[in-house]
């Protein structure tokens, strides 16, 4: 099997280990992990899918879900930037005597030819690039990547979601961190600037980042997919399918290539 992986130039904040150490345990805690076998079960289940099924999991991160749908029988490939996200995700993969294949690559660049049954990108993993066009890319690489038939299933933010539960910012208390959040409006609802703070409760030290989540609404996303590629397209509001209206609490999208 033949994957394209082509390193890029020019370095994001995402594309910075430290950032993923240090802010990991914040956004990978236990009420995001103790949810993700129930994700799991709804794609396999909207998906059709059957034991041996191939899986792409884009922007794997610790395996969260890769290490799920690997544990319902999948042939699961995840991909991801940081090298220490994916030996993450084979210790866990290992304790739960699964088997992924692991690779460490840029969605912009990795791409198969019609290689996977579905491919999966969840937990708000889009929109971080500098350009639209970067993203569309990404869109394109993972059409590329499904096989005729095959699905993709998208979980995210979307510019609807991000309106409803705006908040200026937030603090609490995890991974023996204080966490200071705030929030702000990039241009006429094109982007969530937020900005990250976390004190160390034990030594005091103070770490910060600050970085901009490009917003699409469902139907700019709906334009972008059919431009990737796939044919049909549905909206829901969560994982049990409910509608994509004002009761909403994410957007999910499946598509069919």
């Amino acid at each position: 099997m033949w994957y394209t992986v082509t390193v890029m130039e020019k370095k994001q904040w995402f594309e910075k280990e430290n950032f993923w150490l240090n802010y990991g345990p914040i956004m990978f805690d236990q009420q995001h992990w103790a949810e993700a076998p129930g994700i799991a079960q709804a794609v396999f289940d909207a998906c059709t899918l059957s034991p041996g099924a191939k899986v792409l999991d884009a922007g794997c991160g610790p395996g969260r879900i890769s290490v799920e749908l690997a544990l319902l029988g999948l042939d699961v490939t995840g991909v991801d930037l940081m090298q220490p996200y994916l030996d993450a995700a084979r210790e866990t993969a290992k304790d739960e005597n699964v088997q992924l294949n692991l690779i460490q690559g840029d969605l912009r660049t990795f791409s198969t030819q019609g290689t996977f049954d579905v491919a999966v990108n969840l937990y708000t993993s889009f929109g971080y690039c500098d350009s639209i066009q970067e993203d569309q890319l990404i869109l394109n690489n993972i059409a590329k990547s499904v096989k005729k038939g095959g699905y993709f299933v998208m979980e995210g933010t979307s510019r609807e979601i991000a309106v409803r539960y705006f908040t200026s910012g937030e603090w609490f208390e995890r991974a023996g961190k204080t966490v200071l959040t705030e929030f702000s409006v990039e241009g006429l609802w094109e982007g969530l600037r937020s900005k990250w703070i976390l004190i160390n409760n034990e030594t005091g030290e103070r770490i910060e980042h600050e970085f901009v989540q490009r917003l699409y609404s469902a139907l700019e996303l709906r334009d972008m997919l059919f431009k990737a590629g796939f044919t049909t397209i549905k909206v829901y509001g969560d994982f049990q399918w409910a509608p994509y209206d004002e009761k909403a609490s994410t957007m999910v999208i499946i598509c069919q290539k």
